[in-house]
Parts: structure tokens; C-alpha cells; sequence
């Protein structure tokens, strides 16, 4: 949806701008394909021979091979990563496209060159290297150290990227990449738990226009489209936030983009005699998932004005300078929306690989009356009296006992498997012991989801591509049956401070008189 939300805005601007629009998409369960958004409407895929044939029928012409022609120019960056892996097959072809070049595409999607391209602008990446044998990868993971992040290149919302914990873990993703796809490597990057920091910024080539930062709730190893995030970011020092700036308006003036560019940074915390460092995971020369709601929270028509940009109106000229725009005194927070109950047979904890389905957004004057809506609108609000069954890898205890110390302090009856209720009673917290093991008496962990003792569910995965059965088992049952299941401890932070917090006083009202009342 919100890649729909991108494309009926660019329409509406080139249709301000005196130009008719032609969009393409063959999902009619979307705003973009109503017969009134755009002039022309082609039902068709976003593959290279769809697109040759309508382009053909536009032009009214056969298109000759590698050559400019009458067809109309093409804009790709904001149909998200399947649009946008199309502008290889039309600068073969010599069809122009408006934005971003190809070769900016792919400096910014190609691994080598992108590392090349930083390295000469001094800005740090997690190091790492794309590999195209299982030898590689093995040197490289020895030599940056487990656990690693491994992803191919040119994918769509984090698709088979895992965290590797070990050697035999590494060679079983290792060989079944390379047989799912031999022409690009394989990147493997050092896994930073730091804090998320996302960027949408706008560039015209000579000046790159931020509208704000947002910090993600949970730590980097989350798929960015899953993680809920906070605008103005409220764990961001001075320091942090001019370096972020700086880099975004390096890369976007060296990498020559025209349009939208979405940028996620990993930030880690340094020692007292040294700041914290950041690092560049990605940079995305298009349209993210994140433009409707920055979008929103600022006020910025992103799109209207990235779409003008391409057609050579400046950011000057649309009345924007460059850098950070001024913080909006708003408080805005993103939270992604899952259909777990209707995908059967899908595991439900969070990791670099996407599965929410949509996102709401939750907006008012203080952080917590903000996170209050984004909590209830996603449906992962606690209730103020009930009960949470817990059940932790041995790896997150240590940090999971203060969270759980919180719960409890509202009155929350706990539940726990043997493990974690073993960690629980010995912090002197009442507890009551679940069997994990469904074969071995009752009620185990399935009953007290399905009977309906307990309203909430925490459960962080062992490590690995493959959690254990019981823990799938733990939170499938959770998900049908359409309670909280938190599976980061980051988000069930969260969700554990607005329940102790209390309800905080507020209003739903429509955007624009929050506006008019901040500008007051």
C-alpha cells in the first residue's frame, strides 16, 4: 500500500505539472488502478516484456534495439524494488527514464561498487564483502567473526536474508543461494545490534533535502518494514544526528540522485573516551515504505515534490533548501501490521526478512500518547490487568529480567516455561511453570494460548534460520488466536512502558487540525 501511495501522488503531480500519466499495475485491489488517477491504466506485470509492449504501443512503433525512440520517458522509483530493477532493461534499450539514472541504480544496489563509492567519500560500512563461492564466504565470515547478516543482492523487503550464527549455517545459505541465483554475489556484512536510524531525503543534484530522521524501536536485525519507528528520533544525541545529515548529503550529491532516496544507518555506542560510531547498511535510491508516513508527519508532500525534481523543477524553485528540515513539534510512531492468523504456517518472529502487511500510524504532542495509538491501532496494546506467558532464549535473559520485573509490577500474572520461570523465580517473582513440550502433560504452552489464560505472548527465537518446533508452535497459536506475541524484546519494551505509564490523556483528530494547532 504504501508503494500504491507513492505512485497515485507522482500521478496527481505530473498531472498538476501539464503532463499526462500512464501507470502500470496488474493489482486491481489499489488506489492507483481507479479508473480516475491516471490518464492511461495498463493491467499489465512490471517484467521487461510487459513493459516493452506497452511502451511500443505508446510509441507506435516496433522499438529498435539500443536506440532512443518516441516512447515515453519512464519513472521507476516509486514501485518499490520490483519497478525498480527495471531500469537496467530500459537504458539497454535506450528508453529514457526520468530520476535517477541506471547507473546511480546500480552504484547504489551493486556491492563492490558501493563500496568502492563510500570508501572514497570516508564513510563507514559494517564490514563485509558479496561473495560468489562458499569459500569466500567462509574466509570473510572468519575474518569479520560471527554472527554475520547474509542477503543477496537486489531484493525486495529483506527476501531470504538471515542471521548466521555459525560455519555450517553459512555453507547450508551459501549453496542455496548460489542455486537460486548465479549472475549476482552473495553480501555478507558483520551483524551491528546498534541503534536503527532511517533517512527519506529528496536531491536534485544540487542540493539534498531531509524532512526527518526516524529511530526504529528495535535494534538493527529487524526488516526495517517491521520495526516500528519514532519521528523526531528521542535517543539521538546532537553529535549523532549532524553526522547522519552530513553523510545522507554526501551520498546523495556523489551518487547524482534525482528524486526520492531512503538510507538506513546502524549507530553504535561508543566507549566514554570516544563517541558513538555510524555506519551505512544500505541506500535505496527510491521510494521507501516509509515516504507516506514521514510524509504525514511533517507535512513534506515527498512525492509531489520528488516527481516535480525529475521534471526539472529545483528544490529551490519548490521553496526547499537543503540539510535537515526544522523538527516538527509532533510526535509521530510507525507500527507494522501483520495477517498472521490468515497465513497459515507462517513462523511470526521478526528478523531481517519482511512479513508485516501494513502499518498504522499513531500521532500526538508527547511520546506516549503517540506510542498509546500506534500500540492500539497494531494491535499489540496490553490490557491494564492480565496475563503474559514468557518464554526466552537463554542469550536474552539478562536483558529480558527488567522488562519482566516491570510486567509483574502492574499485577500481571506471569507464565513461563521451565527455563525462563526458573530465571523469574530466582529474581523473587511469583511465576507459574508451563510445559513447553507438547507430548508432556497439561496445560502446556498450547493450552494456555488457546483456553485463553493468558492475553499476551513473549517468545525470542534460539538463533538460526529454523526456531525450534515448540517455539513455532508458541507463537502460531498466539497469532490464531489474535493476541500480542512480541518476539522482540525491543518492542515488548515498549508495549511494557506505556502499560506502566498508564493511559495517557488523548484525542484522535484529523491531521490537519494538529497542524493548525502546532503552528499556533
Amino acid at each position: 500500500i504504501e508503494f500504491d501511495y507513492c505512485s497515485v501522488h507522482s500521478a496527481w503531480a505530473l498531472q498538476e505539472s501539464g503532463f499526462k500519466s500512464i501507470m502500470v499495475n496488474s493489482n486491481p485491489e489499489t488506489v492507483s488502478t481507479d479508473f480516475d488517477t491516471s490518464d492511461r491504466l495498463y493491467f499489465e506485470a512490471l517484467d521487461e516484456e510487459s513493459l516493452r509492449d506497452i511502451l511500443e504501443n505508446e510509441a507506435g512503433q516496433v522499438l529498435p534495439e539500443d536506440s532512443i525512440n518516441k516512447a515515453p520517458p519512464s519513472i521507476v522509483q516509486f514501485g518499490g524494488q520490483t519497478a525498480i530493477n527495471l531500469s537496467q532493461p530500459l537504458s539497454h534499450l535506450g528508453m529514457p527514464l526520468l530520476g535517477s539514472s541506471a547507473d546511480t541504480i546500480d552504484l547504489a544496489s551493486d556491492r563492490r561498487r558501493f563500496e568502492s563509492f563510500a570508501s572514497q567519500l570516508g564513510i563507514p560500512q559494517p564490514p563485509g564483502a558479496g561473495v560468489t563461492s562458499i569459500d569466500e564466504a567462509l574466509d570473510i565470515a572468519k575474518l569479520i567473526g560471527y554472527p554475520v547478516l547474509v542477503r543477496p543482492s537486489y531484493v525486495l523487503g529483506g527476501r531470504a536474508m538471515e542471521i548466521v550464527h555459525d560455519t555450517s549455517e553459512l555453507i547450508r545459505y551459501v549453496k542455496l543461494a548460489m542455486e537460486l541465483d548465479t549472475r549476482h554475489p552473495i553480501l555478507i556484512d558483520k551483524y551491528l545490534e546498534g541503534k536503527e536510524v532511517e533517512v527519506d531525503a529528496i536531491a536534485d543534484g544540487e542540493t539534498v533535502f531531509i524532512p526527518g530522521i526516524m529511530e526504529h524501536i528495535e535494534r538493527a536485525g529487524v526488516h526495517s518494514g517491521d520495526s516500528m519507528a519514532v519521528y523526531p528520533g528521542v535517543n539521538l544525541t546532537e553529535q549523532e544526528v549532524e553526522t547522519l545529515v552530513d553523510y545522507a548529503i554526501r551520498i546523495g550529491l556523489g551518487l547524482k540522485i534525482s528524486g526520492l532516496m531512503n538510507i538506513q544507518f546502524v549507530i553504535m555506542p561508543g566507549n566514554t573516551s570516544q563517541g558513538s560510531s555510524v555506519y551505512v547498511l544500505e541506500v535505496n535510491p527510491r521510494a521507501s515504505r516509509t515516504i507516506p508516513f514521514i510524509s504525514k508527519v511533517t507535512g513534506v508532500p515527498m512525492v509531489n515534490v520528488a516527481t516535480k525534481v525529475m521534471l526539472g523543477k529545483s528544490l529551490k524553485e519548490q521553496g526547499y533548501t537543503g540539510g535537515l528540515w526544522e523538527k516538527q513539534k509532533l510526535v509521530g510512531i510507525k507500527a507494522p501490521v501483520f495477517s498472521m492468523s490468515k497465513l497459515l504456517g507462517v513462523d511470526t518472529y521478526l528478523g531481517p526478512e519482511m512479513k508485516s502487511t501494513g502499518e498504522v500510524m499513531g500521532i500526538d504532542y508527547t511520546f506516549g500518547a503517540a506510542l498509546a495509538k500506534a500500540l492500539l491501532a497494531a494491535g499489540l496494546a496490553l490490557l491494564p490487568q492480565g496475563s503474559m506467558l514468557i518464554s526466552i532464549a537463554d542469550r536474552d535473559k539478562p536483558e529480558a529480567l527488567p522488562i519482566i520485573r516491570k510486567l509483574a509490577s502492574t499485577g500481571y500474572k506471569l507464565y513461563a516455561t521451565e527455563g525462563t520461570a526458573a530465571m523469574i523465580e530466582a529474581a523473587g517473582l511469583p511465576v507459574k511453570i508451563i510445559t513447553k513440550k507438547l507430548g508432556e502433560g497439561h496445560p502446556n504452552v498450547i493450552d494456555v494460548i488457546k483456553q485463553g489464560i493468558v492475553n499476551g505472548v513473549v517468545n525470542t527465537v534460539t538463533g538460526g534460520r529454523a526456531p525450534l518446533q515448540d517455539g513455532f508452535q508458541i507463537r502460531r497459536a498466539a497469532a490464531e488466536k489474535r493476541i500480542p506475541c512480541f518476539t522482540s524484546l525491543d518492542t515488548v519494551r515498549a508495549a511494557v512502558e506505556a502499560l506502566v505509564n498508564g493511559s495517557p490523556t488523548y484525542s484522535a483528530q484529523p491531521l490537519p487540525d494538529y497542524r493548525r494547532k502546532r503552528a499556533v
